[in-house]
């Protein structure tokens, strides 16, 4: 096997690949508690984990405003999805700092600079 043909099938690259298709994967333990960011077998257990797609609706956790020379500000926040895990992304389609802890958020994808699909968040309804 090729070490590219590795890359693609590391669990960051089944992320990345979900992605492009405009989906939001997890990763789950034979009893059910979810797992991310992508890993080869659950923490603590060494299990073999599975994959599930998350609706995209959440809550931020906290948030922060980044100021640096020459761009506008924007915000970086750590996200928790009602399937029970947290990563950090951003929340886009408002100012930075109207972005508030407890506020309900839902995913959307975007593209980097590179044209690579990246999950942020815009506001959602209320739970």
């Amino acid at each position: 096997m090729s070490t590219f043909n590795l890359i693609a099938e590391s669990p960051l690259g089944v992320f990345k690949q979900f992605c492009e298709e405009g989906k939001l994967a997890y990763q789950v333990t034979p009893s059910g508690q979810a797992v991310f960011y992508p890993r080869i077998v659950a923490p603590q257990t060494g299990e073999t984990l599975s994959w599930q797609i998350s609706k995209g609706e959440g809550t931020v956790y906290s948030t922060s405003v980044i100021h640096l020379k020459g761009i506008e500000p924007y915000n970086i926040a750590l996200i928790d999805l009602d399937e029970g895990f947290r990563m950090m992304s951003r929340v886009e389609e408002m100012p930075p700092e109207k972005v508030s802890i407890g506020m309900r958020v839902k995913m959307k994808m975007s593209k980097d600079k590179e044209g690579r699909a990246l999950p942020v968040f815009v506001q959602g309804d209320s739970k």
